[in-house]
Formats: structure tokens, C-alpha cells, sequence
């Protein structure tokens, strides 16, 4: 393609409109970042038409070629096939999630089955898989190298999980659920969103209990509206949520709020349990289909779990420890509720604010206290040089290159001095951003069809309490925790270095894919490194060592609680997708028959109720939100590594630690951990980590 803005013609509204579109060529910023200031919303559409357009006019290339197929003819040629459209998708689909708006609610929706039947029409192309099952016949003589074999097996196994070995009469309608699985998952993403943006409590004055931190940042939220200007406003994201549930004494007001947050999307204007209904048994139609007879056996074939009866397996040797100190916190709460009321009986919506204030009784931790010691500027640099210390890698912020909103850093990623990557760090809500945290990528790490090592863009997004008058944002103990969780799926993106893209980075198994993340939570909780990072926004003053203390010995308060709702919504997601016969699903009563049949106690529920559980019904952990926990055990195990060496940045360990990093998908994961550790993951160190023996 000719280097320069390209003009294209279009057929808008039965008009055509010419435009110049920054997607049709190179962009010209550093690092190729994309040019976000030139990005216009109608230049999508266009640029994901002549992306699909393009690609296809590549596949057409491969599958006329008229030499026999080989590696390079077949399956690195489709490997880099569809740039254009990668280029775009990049782009959409990240700042749909942070940048949200109606018009982009609009391109998602006409897009995505266009993408779907896209993606059919090359997965179900009979003469392109006959060529690359002609080259995976002959893998063993071929001479390729390790990571060569490997992106012939994973393109071979992906055709065949996609439905190249589908019948032709059944091809139809296997295009037919592709299609409506992925509009529904788009749906129910933008009912979420909006769900959660809808409603806010209005109080003209605070309840007791709130900080004087929570107060100002419920007038700052009220003051954004000409409406609520004055008062104080109370959302459902999180940052206003669970402070006020921890901290608000009048329990009618906790009751408003836990029925706004747990009620979302359950019938009314954006109701998503017809969407599940349909969407689970499109997915068992879909499985069986393909030779599974669940949904969760097709997803698990390709991860390391390889079986509902391991996951649940998995899951229960850690449920039932879990549940057990869950009733032993109930009855302390249950006690405490009756002193100040004899009558009531503990409810969900109490569990937090008792929970809370146990924990500052017991440990003297007042979330007052701790946060003073967390600002987000000091974390986020504690886990820069915590990456500093295991690689050898700093992080320099740099201002001038591009940004899609004024409140994402930008940070180039060096390595002895060379650049390896890019960084955006976005931390606050906003109503066009979706709830929670996450990493992905603008572009992943490759090399390119000139050898060229192509650097990753990478993206990590928060919801973090945002500043509130002179004071910076200052984060709780879970909120650092998270920050270092999502910053190590970042440096997963940002240490690759692989060949391929599709094998780079994050692209591995479900259940391998949180062990980065999850296991930079140990050292964000060490108390030796906390030490180097805690430091009070103030006065520059190192957190007292009481102080860690107290923190350290609260790590296994509540466990109870947080391991019982999480296993619980893993088991509600492994217990949707093992059905395998075809059923009409009441949502409320499928997650209340289940839940109940693993003797879960109503005074919690799963983390995620059904019509509001993203992971599973948008974000692709549809059998896989196990993997939290599955992960989790490799995560403990790894650290402890560490610990048992004597030195938590041991530099033999973080070598083949970075290896585990470097290497993505081009080798089993299971091994690479193996090699890494010396033996086989144990469960032990998480169960006594958590406090559950």
C-alpha cells in the first residue's frame, strides 16, 4: 500500500462519501502508535470493510496458489493475513471499552456479525484448511523449528475448533450461532454498562460512618451534574459502591444500594436473562456440533484444566475449607448485628459494613489509616521497580506521544536502554468507560514479514477513586493489589518475544494467563517491598512496620468471604456450560438451585450474579472464570520459590521467570512452569496463604 493518507469512496445512507481515513496508512507518530487525534468514528466502518475485503483477497492468494502448500506458502502467509483489519480492531474495540459512546454502541453492533460471518467464511474455507492440513500432515519432515511446529499445530487446532471438519449441510447453521453469540455478547455488555450508569442514590446530606474522603468524592460526583449540584451522589461502580457498603451505618440506605447493585439487568430496560437463556443453549448447539457434548468440554479441550470433572475437582478441594471459615465469619457478624439490633438477622447487605468493622476491631485497621500510605502514584512506581528489580526494565513517561483521553499516561518501556514496548495506564471511571480493571493491547509484540521486531502497545485500565480536592487518589489494600495484578498481565504483553503474533504475549491458554498477574499480587503485599513503596503522600514517611504488620496479619481475615463468592461463581459459570441438554433457563432460579445445592449461606452470593456477569456472557471466560483459582495455585507455588530462595528478586529465578514471560505460546505451558519450578504446582501455599488450614 502506497505510504500517505488514502481517500476511499463508501456507500453511507445511499450517498458516497469520500474521506480521508487514518486507518489506510502507515500513522506516522512514534513507535507507529495510533494517531487518536486523527480518528474520527466514521472512519471505522470503512476501515473494518476494506480490512475484510483485504484479508480475504489474501486467503484467495494462498488457497490459488498453484505451488504445493508449504509453511511458508500456507501457514505463515495466513498468519500475517488481515493487518489491516487487526489494525483496526485494535483500536475499536479497546476504546469501546474506555471511550464508549453511542455512536460507538452503533458501529459495534453493525460490525460484529459482519466479523462473525468473517471469520466463518475463512474458518470454514474447505480448500484453505485442505492446504494446512496438508502441512500438518507432514510436520515431522519439514525441518521447522520449535516455534514454527508449534504455530502449525495451534493453526491446525484452532481451524478444526473453528469448524473446518463441520458437515457442509450443518455449515449453515454453525454461521447461524456464530453470528448470534456474538451479538449477544455485545448486548449484554451495553446493558451492563448502561444498567450500572443509570441509577445513583441522591442524599442531601451524609450517613454516618462515610470518611470525610467518601463525602468529598460523593459531592465532587453530585457537582458533575447541574441537577444533583450540592449534594451527594453514591454510584454503582465500584470506587463509590463497596466504601459505602463497608462504611454506611444506616442500613436502609446499604439495602438501597446492594438492591440497585445486585439487581441490575434482572428484568426491566436492560434485562440480560433472556440473553443467557439463549445465549447457553446457542453455545451447547454450537459444542455439539463440533463433536462436544458440553460447552464447557469444547473450551476446555484447549486448556490445561482439559476437563469439567478436573475443574470441578479443583474448585471443591477448595470450597469446602472456603465455606467452612465463611460460617465462622457469619456467626461473628450475626453476633455483632444482634447487639445493635436484637431483632435483625444478618443479610448480604450487611456483610461488608460488619466485615469492615471487625476487621479495624480486630486488627486496628482503619481503611483511614492505610490509604494515606497508598497513593496511586506510589504504587504504580512500587510495581515499576519491583519489574525493575526481577528484569532490569524502567519505565519513562512521555507526554507528547499520542493519548486518547487527557487522563491516560503514556510510558515508553525500556530495556538497557532500548525501547520494548509501550504503556497506557487509564485509573479513573468514567460513564463511557465499563466497570472494573482489565489489560489488553493496541498491538501485540511480532515480527513482521521483514524480520522486523514489531514492539507491543499495551493498555491497562482501572476504576480507581479519582482525586478529590488537594488530595491525589489514594488507593485501599485490594485496589494496589490489583494494580500490580493488571501490571502483570501488562509486562506479560510487554516482555514478549516471539515471532509470530498470534503465539506472542497473553495468547495462551485461559488458565495459564492470569499466573502473570496474579503472581506480582505476592510481592505487591510483601512486607519487604512494601516497605520500598508505601509511603505516606504527605510526608514522604515509609509505612511503620506496625503497620504492615497489621496489614499482613489481616491478609487472612475475610477469606472466608472472598474465596466462598468467588468459588461460587465459578462453579454457577462451570455449571451453565456443562449442561448438555438443550432447557429453558430462568437465570434467578438456575443460580439460586445451584448455588443452593453447594450449600452456599444466604448471606453471600457469588461475586457476579448472573445477568451481570461479564466474564462469562462478554469477556470469553465461558468455562474459564475458574481459572482465577486454578492460576492462583501456580501463583503461590511460583512466589514461594522466591521466598525459599532467601531473595524475592532472586535473579536466577526471575531469569527463567521472564522466560515463562517472553515465550507466550510458543511452548506448553505446563512445562515451561515445570522447568521453571522443578516439579509439579502444589495447592499447599495457597491454602495456608488464604488462611484455610
Amino acid at each position: 500500500m502506497a505510504v500517505g493518507i488514502v481517500a476511499m469512496t463508501v456507500l453511507a445512507g445511499g450517498c458516497k462519501k469520500t474521506m480521508d481515513n487514518p486507518f489506510f496508512a502507515p500513522w506516522g507518530t512514534p513507535y507507529e502508535i495510533p494517531d487518536f487525534a486523527k480518528i474520527k468514528t466514521e472512519h471505522y466502518m470503512p476501515a473494518f470493510q476494506e480490512g475484510m475485503k483485504q484479508q480475504l483477497e489474501e486467503i484467495d492468494a494462498i488457497v490459488n496458489n498453484s505451488e504445493a502448500p508449504t509453511f511458508e506458502n500456507t501457514i505463515e502467509a495466513y498468519e500475517y493475513s488481515g493487518e489491516l483489519l487487526n489494525k483496526v480492531a485494535g483500536v475499536f474495540f479497546n476504546l469501546s471499552e474506555c471511550e464508549n459512546s453511542d455512536e460507538m454502541e452503533a458501529i459495534a453492533e453493525e460490525v460484529t456479525p459482519l466479523l462473525s460471518a468473517h471469520g466463518d467464511n475463512i474458518a470454514l474455507n474447505a480448500k484453505l484448511f485442505e492446504r494446512i492440513k496438508a502441512v500438518y500432515d507432514q510436520k515431522d519432515n519439514l525441518g521447522l523449528n520449535p516455534e514454527q511446529i508449534r504455530l502449525l499445530e495451534e493453526t491446525y487446532k484452532g481451524f478444526v475448533r473453528s469448524g473446518a471438519n463441520v458437515p457442509a449441510e450443518q455449515q449453515a447453521r454453525f454461521r447461524e450461532l456464530n453470528e448470534q453469540i456474538a451479538s449477544l455478547t455485545l448486548r449484554f455488555a451495553q446493558n451492563v454498562l448502561k444498567a450500572t450508569n443509570a441509577y445513583q442514590l441522591v442524599l442531601d446530606e451524609a450517613p454516618a460512618g462515610l470518611t470525610a474522603d467518601q463525602i468529598a468524592a460523593a459531592k465532587e460526583a453530585a457537582d458533575a451534574d447541574e441537577a444533583t449540584k450540592g449534594k451527594l451522589v453514591f454510584k454503582l461502580n465500584l470506587p463509590s459502591w463497596e466504601p459505602f457498603m463497608q462504611n454506611c451505618a444506616d442500613r436502609n440506605l446499604r439495602k438501597q444500594m446492594w438492591d440497585a447493585y445486585s439487581t441490575r439487568c434482572d428484568g426491566g430496560e436492560y434485562d440480560n436473562t433472556k440473553i443467557i437463556d439463549t445465549l447457553v443453549n446457542l453455545r451447547l448447539e454450537r459444542a455439539n456440533i463440533l463433536g462436544f457434548p458440553t460447552h464447557a468440554d469444547y473450551v476446555l479441550d484447549d486448556c490445561l484444566a482439559k476437563t469439567p470433572k478436573a475443574v470441578y475437582d479443583c474448585l471443591m478441594q477448595i470450597w469446602y475449607p472456603a465455606l467452612k471459615k465463611a460460617k465462622e465469619e457469619c456467626a461473628e457478624y450475626q453476633k455483632m448485628i444482634k447487639a445493635d439490633d436484637p431483632t435483625a438477622k444478618l443479610e448480604p447487605w450487611d456483610w461488608r459494613y460488619y466485615s469492615e468493622k471487625l476487621r479495624k476491631e480486630k486488627y486496628d485497621l482503619d481503611d483511614d489509616v492505610v490509604r494515606p500510605y497508598f497513593s496511586l502514584d506510589n504504587v504504580r512506581e512500587g510495581a515499576f521497580a519491583t519489574a525493575g528489580k526481577l528484569y532490569g526494565i524502567t519505565f519513562r513517561e512521555n507526554p507528547d506521544l499520542p493519548t486518547y483521553n487527557k487522563e491516560a499516561h503514556v510510558y515508553e518501556v525500556m530495556d538497557g536502554g532500548e525501547v520494548i514496548g509501550i504503556l497506557y495506564m487509564d485509573f479513573h471511571p468514567r460513564e463511557s468507560k465499563r466497570s472494573g480493571a482489565w489489560m489488553t493491547e493496541f498491538r501485540g509484540q511480532k515480527v513482521n514479514q521483514k524480520g522486523e521486531n514489531v514492539i507491543p502497545i499495551i493498555q491497562v485500565v482501572c476504576n480507581f477513586t479519582k482525586p478529590t480536592g488537594d488530595k491525589p487518589s489514594l488507593l485501599n489494600f485490594d485496589e494496589s493489589e490489583t494494580l500490580f495484578h493488571e501490571f502483570g498481565h501488562a509486562l506479560h504483553g510487554l516482555l514478549s518475544k516471539c515471532h509470530y503474533p498470534s503465539l506472542a504475549g497473553t495468547n495462551v491458554p485461559r488458565d495459564f494467563v492470569e499466573l502473570p498477574s496474579q503472581i506480582m499480587e505476592n510481592w505487591c503485599r510483601n512486607p519487604q517491598v512494601m516497605k520500598t513503596y508505601a509511603k505516606h503522600y504527605q510526608t514522604g514517611e515509609a509505612i511503620p512496620d506496625e503497620l504492615i504488620a497489621k496489614i499482613a496479619a489481616a491478609q487472612t481475615y475475610g477469606q472466608g468471604f472472598i474465596n466462598t463468592e468467588l468459588l461460587a461463581a465459578s462453579l454457577l459459570d462451570m455449571d451453565y456450560h456443562s449442561l448438555a441438554v438443550k432447557q429453558s433457563i430462568n437465570a434467578d432460579e438456575f443460580e439460586r438451585m445451584h448455588l443452593n445445592a453447594i450449600g452456599l449461606i444466604p448471606e453471600i452470593i457469588s461475586r457476579y450474579k448472573s445477568p451481570y456477569f461479564q466474564h462469562i456472557f462478554t469477556t470469553g471466560y465461558d468455562a474459564g472464570y475458574y481459572s482465577y483459582t486454578w492460576t492462583a495455585i501456580l501463583d503461590h507455588d511460583a512466589f514461594a520459590a522466591f521466598v525459599e530462595s532467601g531473595d524475592l528478586y532472586n535473579p536466577e529465578l526471575a531469569k527463567k521467570f521472564r522466560h515463562i514471560l517472553e515465550s507466550g505460546n510458543t511452548e506448553d505451558p505446563m512445562q515451561m512452569y515445570i522447568n521453571f519450578r522443578g516439579k509439579e504446582p502444589s495447592v499447599t501455599p495457597l491454602l495456608k496463604d488464604r488462611g484455610l488450614i
